[in-house]
């Protein structure tokens, strides 16, 4: 007999009640019960009573179709817990070859902490910081493994935040991307060595890559940084033309899904400027880690959407919680050549507060 695909526990709590369908951005398109959390987990118990061959075309397309958002967990009664499903789903489906290339490549770009260090000098990511010799340190800061590269003003702008943190130097990926992408071994693997490279509570500026690791090294171990920043509150205004600003935000759905953290990051914005909410800032905006690579017209679609409603806003600024959102934020506002600005939170409050990154 072949070990099940799936954690029998997980997959029998679902009752099939629907209250997840609304809450579902590929069903709200397509409308197909498929493309449904209850869908989908219909499509994995069939796998798993093997009634469907284990690379059924169905079984193929919805597995890569999910978002990956988590939005129908909150709303589950029956606790649900479909972000461990689909990890283990991908990790059947996407074997091997069957794994996406662009997916594999980038997995394989992860890894490489002896590039991404040099690289993230040369951006001028937050400068290492160990903690002084015999103290113990409360706090150290995770330098996103591709973050450090793109938005390397992010992790400056959180240790002008937050002086205290520490920044290790030689640290690596948390394994976010591999647990999304087929390869939650390898997942697990990088975020249990990063839990020893960091000391102390880690401090992250990724949604995702908090709700990752909180998964795998407990809620108690890490902070995404507007929680962490949440009990001492921020200081400064943000002003546009001598005007207060107008900010509002796009939540990252792990974030908010997988750890329920939302209020935090609005009440630090509504400190220091205006704060508008969007009509679909908890839903998500189509970057979803690497789907926006792998599904590239689903993801616009979503994207465009969104971009349509932070125009209609009339806001200064949208605020981001993971990079991922920021790159996706900024590709939309940039093609429809909007005047309003996607900056990382850590980047607002900072400038709030007077600082400039250079």
């Amino acid at each position: 007999m072949t070990d099940p695909v799936f954690d029998p526990d997980l997959l029998s709590r679902c009752i099939s009640c629907g209250f997840c369908l609304p809450a579902c951005p590929t069903y709200a398109a397509t409308g197909d019960e498929a493309s449904s959390p209850r869908g989908r987990i219909n499509l994995m118990r069939a796998l798993q009573n093997g009634d469907l061959d284990p690379y059924d075309p169905t079984l193929e397309e919805q597995a890569s179709q999910c978002l990956g958002c988590r939005a129908c967990e909150p709303v589950c009664p029956a606790g649900v817990e479909y972000g461990q499903l689909l990890e283990q789903w991908r990790d059947h489906q996407w074997k091997g070859r069957r794994q996406p290339l662009l997916a594999r490549a980038l997995m394989l770009a992860a890894r490489m902490r002896h590039v991404f260090r040099p690289l993230g000098a040369l951006r001028r990511t937050a400068a290492a910081r160990p903690a002084a010799e015999g103290t113990p340190s409360a706090a150290s800061l995770m330098l996103g493994c591709f973050e450090r590269v793109l938005f390397p003003g992010v992790s400056r702008a959180a240790r002008h935040l937050a002086p205290e943190l520490v920044v290790p130097a030689d640290q690596g990926c948390c394994g976010a991307l591999h647990a999304h992408n087929g390869d939650t071994v390898a997942g697990e693997r990088l975020a249990r060595r990063l839990g020893e490279d960091l000391p102390g509570v880690i401090v992250t500026t990724s949604g995702g890559c908090a709700a990752h690791l909180a998964s795998v090294l407990g809620s108690g171990r890490v902070r995404e940084l507007s929680a962490y920043l949440a009990g001492r509150g921020v200081t400064g205004e943000l002003r546009v033309d001598g005007r207060r600003a107008t900010v509002a935000l796009q939540d990252s759905c792990h974030l908010r899904n997988g750890l329920g953290v939302w209020k935090q990051p609005r009440e630090l914005l509504g400190q220091v400027a205006d704060y508008v909410e969007l009509p679909s800032a908890a839903t998500c905006c189509g970057a979803a880690g690497t789907y926006s690579l792998l599904r590239r017209r689903e993801s616009r679609r979503i994207l465009d959407a969104r971009i349509e409603q932070i125009e209609a806003a009339g806001i200064d600024y949208v605020a981001a919680v993971n990079p991922g959102c920021l790159r996706q934020l900024r590709t939309g506002l940039r093609r429809a050549r909007s005047r309003v600005k996607a900056v990382h939170i850590a980047e607002l409050l900072a400038q709030a507060a007077g600082h400039r990154s250079p």
